[in-house]
């Protein structure tokens, strides 16, 4: 045993991961919050261009996005999810105006739980998009320290995961996915199928990445001819295949393979890669910064795949399977929608790092500590971002 593991299985304790949780999340919270003079909707980032379609939705004093010359202030995605929860609490079949509803309806996990809190009004709603990304979080770290069992200090690593950290930075959905998932997994390990099943069906409604654990999970049961197991895995199909099925009837317009848009092999990569030699060549550092901040994702991305093909291949292969799935998507994705943007292609990864934990559990032969410590650059890269970087963007107090 090396000095690191021997310090990591030392100081290994449920109390300094849930600390470290706190402490994490908090300064992301307040660094942000301390741009735009406290205010908790600053980290939904409504923009002007979907709040003037969704004035009823609107709470008083809300920070929202005015953009600048040639951007008309979109905002960011968690706006959606408020927007989204919104409807529920009101009981309105009217999708929030502006979002295609192809990609975005499907995802109704996340939104049913804000509307949670969000029967107190607009107010209730904000703090349901904290509540639930924390909650989810460390609960889901509690599951997966069970799971790991004897190698439960590898948990560390997903208590330093930036791509979770990111997520939840901006109030969207992949934080509440994965935790919901962990979760999920370890009652399914514990066999309690009833808490198993609606947890794993509210993971899917959340995000479709839910999919890179529980398909290999139910091929994996098929294959070993566990039956009753498998048709446990496959029930969890039940309510998301349901509300394709209402949303099928309710938009004529909406079509389940509109995800399929998104995906062009190596497209995004490779126009990443020809933009950064372009603007290596045209000297613009402050282009350049910016395009390089996602470079340490590629170099992830390579050692994620590696990763993923060596060890002994018995082992761990429902993890290997996720991990290709979930790295599939990442080189599959396009220039526009996610390698443009660095936040877009990180929350890409937030999978990756707990399957990633899984497998190094299941095979010690991985060379995961290459994958592990680049994470942790990441890490302390988004950091400096959020504390030194990251500007307040235009804006102004929303009134009603």
């Amino acid at each position: 045993m090396d000095r690191i593991t021997h310090n990591m299985i030392k100081y290994d304790h449920p109390g300094i991961g849930l600390a470290l949780i706190v402490f994490l999340f908090s300064f992301v919270t307040l660094e942000t919050w301390k741009k735009y003079s406290l205010e908790p909707t600053s980290m939904i980032h409504f923009g002007q261009e979907f709040v003037d379609q969704n004035r009823e939705y609107m709470p008083d004093k809300a920070i929202v996005e005015k953009g600048s010359e040639g951007d008309l202030g979109a905002g960011y995605d968690g706006q959606i999810f408020y927007f989204y929860s919104r409807t529920i609490n009101s009981f309105s079949q009217n999708w929030p105006k502006g979002f295609d509803e192809s990609y975005r309806a499907p995802r109704i996990g996340y939104p049913l739980l804000i509307s949670i809190t969000g029967v107190f009004g607009p107010g209730g709603a904000i703090f349901g998009m904290y509540f639930w990304n924390v909650l989810l979080f460390s609960l889901s770290y509690l599951a997966l320290r069970g799971l790991l069992e004897r190698y439960s200090y590898l948990s560390i690593f997903y208590v330093l995961s930036p791509f979770a950290l990111g997520s939840y930075s901006v109030l969207v959905s992949d934080t509440v996915m994965m935790s919901l998932v962990i979760i999920s997994y370890y009652f399914y390990r514990k066999e309690k199928y009833f808490l198993f099943i609606p947890l794993a069906s509210l993971a899917i409604l959340t995000k479709e990445p839910a999919f890179f654990l529980y398909f290999p999970l139910g091929l994996s049961e098929f294959f070993t001819k566990k039956w009753k197991k498998s048709l446990i895995v496959l029930s969890i199909l039940i309510i998301p295949f349901s509300w394709h099925f209402y949303l099928h009837l309710t938009f004529p317009n909406w079509k389940p393979t509109r995800l399929a848009d998104f995906i062009v092999p190596m497209e995004g990569i490779s126009t990443y890669l020809s933009t950064l030699f372009r603007l290596g060549s045209e000297g613009d550092l402050r282009e350049i910064a910016r395009a390089l901040s996602r470079l340490p994702l590629l170099i992830l991305l390579v050692l994620g795949i590696h990763s993923s093909f060596i060890g002994i291949s018995r082992r761990g292969r429902i993890y290997r399977l996720g991990l290709l799935l979930n790295f599939f998507m990442i080189f599959s994705a396009s220039y526009y929608h996610f390698w443009s943007v660095y936040e877009n292609v990180s929350r890409m990864f937030t999978f990756s790092v707990p399957l990633m934990i899984l497998l190094a559990k299941e095979d010690g032969e991985i060379r995961r500590r290459k994958f592990f410590y680049t994470m942790i650059f990441v890490l302390f890269l988004f950091l400096i971002k959020v504390a030194l970087i990251q500007k307040a963007q235009i804006h102004i107090l929303w009134e009603k």
